[in-house]
């Protein structure tokens, strides 16, 4: 569970970085349902036997798939401010997908305040959200999420 912090800690916090979240594994069944809910059956992403013959040797995930699953991946490391009503993604800038995430390899997210402003007396704050794949030294995903924190 991360920590609740008053609404003016939350305010200072500009180039705070999270510690680095738990690890996640993604497995076959889970790109499958991705694959299923978006209608993005592509080979590499759900034909093991196929994918094997491959440069990249097996399946991998969907990028989308790993940008959906930051909201996951940051429940325990970012700060809830007190009062929080909700939360909810108000945008994204500058996405990328430096490499791929095989299935069966494990994925975290690192998460850094690079600004925080207030709008109509709610918080909103820009992020860069780095999901790192365990034994790798290249991301798989960065992005600039900016959350918008509704609050009492």
């Amino acid at each position: 569970m991360p920590d609740t912090i008053s609404k003016a800690d939350l305010l200072g916090m500009t180039d705070w970085e999270s510690p680095p979240g738990e690890w996640m594994t993604i497995d076959q069944e889970r790109v499958n349902q991705f694959a299923d809910a978006t209608l993005d059956h592509q080979f590499i992403h759900v034909d093991p036997e196929r994918a094997a013959q491959t440069p990249l040797g097996g399946t991998v995930a969907h990028g989308f798939l790993t940008l959906a699953l930051l909201p996951h991946l940051s429940k325990d490391i970012v700060p809830i401010p007190e009062g929080l009503k909700m939360a909810f993604n108000y945008g994204l800038n500058k996405v990328r997908f430096p490499r791929p995430v095989m299935v069966g390899s494990e994925v975290r997210l690192r998460w850094k305040v690079l600004s925080i402003k207030q709008r109509l007396g709610n918080i909103v704050v820009t992020a860069e959200a780095k999901v790192e794949v365990r034994g790798e030294r290249k991301p798989a995903l960065t992005a600039e999420t900016i959350t918008m924190f509704v609050v009492e």
